[in-house]
């Protein structure tokens, strides 16, 4: 097991910028922050691909990490406090993020999210992106958002998460 990474950022990003929104008040701050995947004993940090910083929204180039996971695994995300006090969700998105499968919302101050299961997801390989709860009036709807890949271990095959094509719309 490892980390893989995407080569696809330049999709990701096209496919992250339908995501809405931006996060609170992000006065004073100078880096974009980081969030954690954990599954079993692997433990990632999760770049952004875009992020509202001190009101101005920004995109980066970053490739998500992608983790194998066995079956029946639980999955936990853990958001900074600039991204808990917004409150945030999970989107749960195909292997090539363009059909969104479902979202979970996270209360407002909730840093841990441990609510998600590798067997809970129907494709073998999935993203999930954890989004920060919009402020309407900051980054012209800008949406901080981090995705993570999972390929099931075992799975007959399954390819891993591209975000090679065009999203909808």
């Amino acid at each position: 097991m490892g980390v893989r990474r995407s080569r696809c950022a330049a999709a990701l990003l096209v496919a992250l910028a339908a995501l809405a929104g931006c996060g609170g008040d992000d006065a004073g701050e100078t880096s974009a922050p980081s969030v954690t995947a954990q599954v079993g004993r692997q433990e990632v940090p999760v770049r952004p691909t875009q992020y509202c910083l001190a009101g101005e929204g920004q995109r980066y180039p970053s490739s998500p990490p992608v983790l194998e996971v066995p079956m029946d695994t639980p999955i936990t995300l853990r958001v900074p406090e600039a991204v808990a006090s917004d409150g945030w969700s999970v989107q749960v998105f195909d292997d090539e993020l363009q059909e969104l499968i479902g979202e979970v919302d996270v209360d407002p101050d909730t840093p841990v999210f441990d609510g998600i299961n590798s067997s809970d997801i129907a494709p073998d390989a999935f993203y999930l992106v954890v989004v920060q709860r919009a402020d309407p009036e900051a980054c012209d709807g800008l949406s901080g958002a981090w995705p993570v890949g999972f390929i099931r271990s075992g799975a007959g095959g399954a390819a891993p998460p591209t975000a090679t094509s065009t999203p909808p719309g």
